[in-house]
């Protein structure tokens, strides 16, 4: 037929051949390695312009699929900018004096965070090595000797005063045990001997003294009481006037030193927190000297001497003294201990702990601070509140460390340190839908991250992006010390990129499994002992990959080939055609045909979708179908009622169906069983249409024309067979050279059509059909036997719907 010729596809049509010459080169070796970013000159501007805009919100996510180079990008352009001039901090925690459970967060300038924790190392150590010197020098024990001998001479004094007026009375001071304590008593002497007060009434009964003298003894005894009263709180006021200036002393003695160390680390360090803390440290030197004295040997028998001073601890948890650039942190690991920081905490028996200041640890977030700070995001969502507290740190440019128990979802520490500014710009990595979900959904997503990078999966097919393909070629190389590549080694890998890509216009930039095809095709090199990689090197990575992992496609081949599955591939039947769907397993997918039968008759039902009645089809499908109905009321009920019921099945399906694919080879099925023509069984078709009967493109062609092929091929080539694809899918065609080798023999055909008119005359080879300005369809054609069915159709359904009432 003179339109199967004009339809049939040529062999430069099924592949896009890249020519080794083009590439200017002969080996790799003679090529530079690739310095640049391939193909993703979108996502570069705008990840670009989130990293030099130092406003808030201007965080990056990058979306795109996986081997598109997200990391290499991002890896490549945060070192490029990671030698800019920024401002780098050191961040460290000190005591609270006034509330220890909120450590005093202080910031320097990188470097002198080391140095300020050394100040005041040497500041501890200074007072615990001088200050006892001052205690035993000769100055202060003349100076404590005399306050001492002053303050004890005029107790002397009072108590010599306070024994004479007791002993001219009659009494004596005695010192009387009340279990572990002993207290001063009066008590009145009685024939030389002291007896107690309350005993007296029983020396009146023996008439040793009489009752006037008991009298007098009571008045005597009071007033000697209070007098010794009086002694006690004036010796007290004594012991805490000498105490005073003892302590007044020993503040006097040391404050020089106290002082010259806090001026001198005052100097060095400045800044408002600084100047607070060490004031405060200042005031505690100075009135707890107690703490840096030499313990005697009795308190350090009681283990009474001081052995911690978190006073004087410095906690450097971010120390930038030896970072030279700004800090790039990719965080592959971002639970909330790692991402924020923690607080550690020590077992101290009795299911007790304790934390301090000083097991404080930062997280990735602050050692970013000043920098950048790369994240994925399915990571953050999987770990417990890493999300909301990202977002709130973000937020508020604060961090706050505290310690957090994924299993309780709460703080376990009493320490609450002070909140930390940051500075970090964030670069979150994820998928486009997830982009949207956020967007959509999350109010604060759309403030923090104000930049998407999307990284496109392919790039324009153009000798540049050829260049870059065999340089990346030689990167890989490079790094990973492989053999060199022929030219026509990077031109089937080309290919392949166009294959990946699924156009013959653009190249993939999945540059992952562009890079594994380059491994295996050195690995098969090496096991030839070649010394150049070639072209059939690659060809056998491939196929070796596929081999791995096509076991599904095989078996399924074996039940076609075999008859488990009902397929013709020559012959004519009527209402029968051969469909095509694409199997995606995930790491592989092909393509298998499928016999879709109808059947029509007389009715109201219009098409029935037997896939859809059994709760398996899907969406698309379904919609698909629709279209069909709408096709064949515009084609066929501008005159009369579409008075039909045709049932459409995908036969041997048992896992459902989706897509619309199929839609056109279901008109072919139905315009075949009305008209009761046979169709060729020796081709298959796939093809969407609309409601106009335009044949429109669908997805994995080259899977569908190959998996129909390798049917053909295991059963037998008859020289007629081929497949009916879209005249819009001409471009993405890259086809293997086996099925290209028997179209260019003969052995197979490939069709290419813009409407179901063109396609149905392929089938039935029988001419479409045009309506004629009668309305009339030409005579003989496809569409007048179809037409003329239904017409039929719908007198029958007149009659026996007139005859109905009839009876009735």
């Amino acid at each position: 037929m003179d339109s199967e010729s004009k339809l049939e596809l040529g062999v430069d049509d099924l592949r896009w051949r890249c020519s080794p010459d083009a590439l200017g080169f002969e080996t790799t070796d003679d090529i530079p390695c690739c310095q640049d970013i391939i193909g993703q000159d979108r996502a570069l501007g705008a990840i670009r312009l989130g990293l030099e805009i130092t406003s808030p919100g201007y965080n990056i996510y990058v979306s795109g699929l996986t081997g598109t180079g997200k990391s290499t990008t991002i890896k490549t352009l945060l070192e490029s900018m990671r030698h800019g001039k920024k401002k780098l901090k050191d961040i460290c925690f000190v005591h609270n004096f006034r509330t220890p459970e909120i450590p005093r967060c202080i910031e320097l300038s990188a470097g002198n965070g080391v140095k300020f924790k050394k100040s005041l190392s040497d500041f501890l150590r200074t007072l615990r090595k001088h200050v006892p010197k001052v205690f035993e020098s000769d100055a202060y024990t003349k100076r404590q000797k005399t306050i001492i001998e002053e303050l004890q001479t005029k107790r002397a004094g009072l108590a010599a005063e306070l024994e004479k007026d007791i002993a001219d009375k009659g009494f004596r001071l005695l010192e009387v045990q009340y279990g572990p304590f002993t207290r001063p008593v009066v008590m009145p002497v009685i024939e030389d001997q002291p007896v107690e007060m309350e005993k007296l009434p029983t020396l009146v009964e023996a008439k040793k003294i009489d009752e006037n003298e008991l009298e007098k003894i009571k008045k005597d005894h009071e007033v000697l009481v209070g007098k010794m009263e009086a002694f006690l709180k004036t010796a007290r006021e004594l012991d805490r006037e000498l105490a005073d200036k003892i302590s007044w002393l020993e503040k006097e003695f040391v404050s020089p030193i106290v002082d010259t160390c806090v001026k001198e680390i005052a100097e060095k360090f400045k800044g408002a927190k600084v100047k607070t803390y060490l004031k405060e440290l200042q005031e505690y030197a100075i009135d707890n000297v107690d703490d840096f004295k030499e313990p005697s040997a009795e308190q350090k028998e009681r283990g009474e001497q001081k052995e911690e001073f978190l006073e004087f601890e410095v906690n450097l948890i971010v120390d930038n003294s030896r970072t030279k650039n700004i800090p790039v942190i990719i965080e592959t690991s971002p639970s909330y201990g790692n991402l924020f920081g923690t607080i550690d905490r020590v077992h101290e028996g009795r299911g007790e702990y304790r934390s301090d200041l000083t097991m404080i640890r930062a997280g990735s977030l602050l050692r970013a601070n000043g920098g950048f700070l790369v994240l994925s995001l399915i990571d953050i969502i999987e770990e417990p509140a890493v999300w909301p507290a990202l977002k709130r740190a973000l937020k508020n440019e604060k961090v706050a460390i505290q310690s957090f128990d994924a299993f309780l979802f709460l703080p376990t520490s009493s320490l609450k340190p002070e909140p930390i500014d940051v500075d970090v710009k964030v670069v979150l990595v994820g998928d486009a839908y997830s982009y949207q979900i956020l967007y959509h959904y999350d109010e604060d997503f759309r403030k923090i991250f104000k930049v998407k990078a999307d990284f496109d999966t392919v790039m324009p097919n153009v000798n540049e992006n050829l260049a870059r393909y065999g340089q990346f070629v030689k990167s890989v190389i490079d790094k990973e010390k492989m053999l060199a590549f022929h030219s026509s080694a990077v031109a089937a890998i080309a290919e392949e990129g166009s294959r990946i890509a699924g156009r013959q216009d653009k190249l993939t930039t999945r540059f992952s499994d562009v890079a594994d095809v380059v491994r295996e095709a050195n690995y098969w090199a090496k096991k030839e002992r070649a010394k150049v990689v070639e072209a059939r090197h690659v060809e056998k990575a491939i196929d070796e990959k596929t081999h791995r992992v096509n076991l599904v496609e095989e078996k399924m081949s074996e039940m076609l080939s075999d008859g488990t599955i009902l397929l013709d591939i020559d012959g004519e039947k009527i209402g029968q055609v051969n469909g095509l769907s694409v199997f995606d397993l995930g790491d592989y997918s092909f393509g298998k045909p499928s016999r879709i039968t109808v059947e029509t008759a007389m009715g109201r039902a219009g098409i029935i979708n037997i896939e859809r009645e059994a709760d398996m089809s899907g969406k698309t499908h379904n919609k698909g179908v629709l279209i069909i109905e709408g096709y064949l009321r515009r084609k066929y009920a501008q005159d009369k009622p579409l008075t039909m019921s045709s049932s459409i099945c995908f036969e041997q399906s048992y896992s459902g169906v989706d897509g619309d694919s199929a839609s056109s080879t279901e008109i072919y099925a139905i315009l075949s069983s009305l008209a009761e023509l046979p169709l060729r069984q020796d081709l298959a078709v796939t093809g969407s249409v609309n409601q106009k009967g335009e044949i429109q493109p669908i997805g994995g062609v080259n899977q569908k024309i190959e998996g129909f092929f390798d049917i053909c091929r295991i059963k037998g080539l008859t020289g007629r067979q081929g497949v009916i694809i879209p005249k819009l899918n001409q471009k993405d065609l890259m086809l293997k050279s086996e099925t290209i080798k028997a179209i260019e023999d003969g052995k197979f055909h490939i069709y290419a059509i813009e409407s179901i008119d063109e396609g149905i005359e392929l089938l039935s080879g029988i001419k479409a059909g045009k309506r004629l300005e009668n309305g009339d369809f030409e005579k003989d054609t496809v569409n007048y036997l179809v037409d003329l069915k239904l017409t039929r159709f719908a007198e029958q359904i007149k009659d026996y719907l007139e005859t109905g009432d009839e009876k009735e």
